[in-house]
């Protein structure tokens, strides 16, 4: 069975010249220096835009990511729960097509 910190590293890095750091203390993958995708409570949260952030934001359990817990989500990315593993790379690679823009 797949971990999903697995299926995080498998989402981003399948994404070319993702790299692996950090974002507030969180582990992310940057794309020429910008995150495009963090890892936080064994969810994966998102840079997304438009139809993809509406698309990502109605999956069951999506939220606003809030990696501070103090009500100040960032609006530009979606946290996605692990039950929603399957739409990672899809998700992953429409915040690396952002970024990268």
């Amino acid at each position: 069975m797949t971990t999903p910190s697995q299926a995080y590293h498998a989402a981003a890095s399948a994404i070319d010249s993702a790299e692996n750091s950090q974002l507030f203390g969180k582990p992310c993958y940057k794309l020429a220096g910008t995150a495009f995708v963090s890892f936080f409570q064994d969810e994966m949260a998102f840079k997304l835009a438009g139809d993809d952030h509406a698309a990502a934001l109605a999956l069951p359990g999506a939220r606003l990511f809030d990696p501070s817990q103090k009500g100040r989500p960032f609006k530009a990315w979606v946290q996605v729960p692990f039950a929603q593993a399957a739409h990672w790379p899809a998700l992953a690679r429409a915040a690396a097509k952002l970024v990268a823009s």
